[in-house]
């Protein structure tokens, strides 16, 4: 599972069984603290086990490092929410570096020909979807290493 954290709203993406592809799952709407949001993802994961029958094996959340590579104060809110989440699942949870994937969601959603206010509703969760299919694609990498 793939999450694009924002305090707003969330995207989520989840990848096929062999780990090879992100997909867009949905966007959710973030709750005023980022425990309930973290809660809120829990109930979301024990809910997609049971529809697709499978274990969320991994949850990658993006972080939202500076350009210059350092944690500034909305990545340490997503260090919190991940630490968060952690409490309430025995999921391995991972953080990735998102820089710039936001700019790549809303070029890829503007090549759409989708009207601005769709566009912004779907950046967060193509942006989910973006920072899962990096990571994935970082882990097969490392296989054939």
């Amino acid at each position: 599972m793939g999450i694009d954290f924002g305090m707003s709203r969330l995207g989520i993406a989840l990848s096929d069984e062999r780990q090879v592809i992100a997909m867009p799952c949905q966007t959710l709407l973030a709750e005023k603290e980022t425990k309930q949001t973290a809660a809120k993802i829990f109930t979301l994961v024990e809910e997609l086990e049971k529809v697709h029958a499978s274990d969320i094996e991994e949850i990658v959340v993006g972080l939202p490092l500076m350009l210059s590579g350092r944690i500034g104060a909305f990545a340490e809110e997503v260090i919190r929410f991940v630490s968060l989440l952690s409490g309430l699942t025995l999921i391995p949870i991972q953080t990735w570096d998102e820089r710039l994937t936001t700019a790549q969601a809303e070029r890829s959603l503007r090549e759409t020909k989708m009207s601005r206010k769709k566009r912004s509703k779907g950046v967060d969760v193509v942006s989910a979807t973006i920072i899962l299919q990096s990571y994935l694609d970082h882990k097969q990498l490392r296989i054939y290493d």
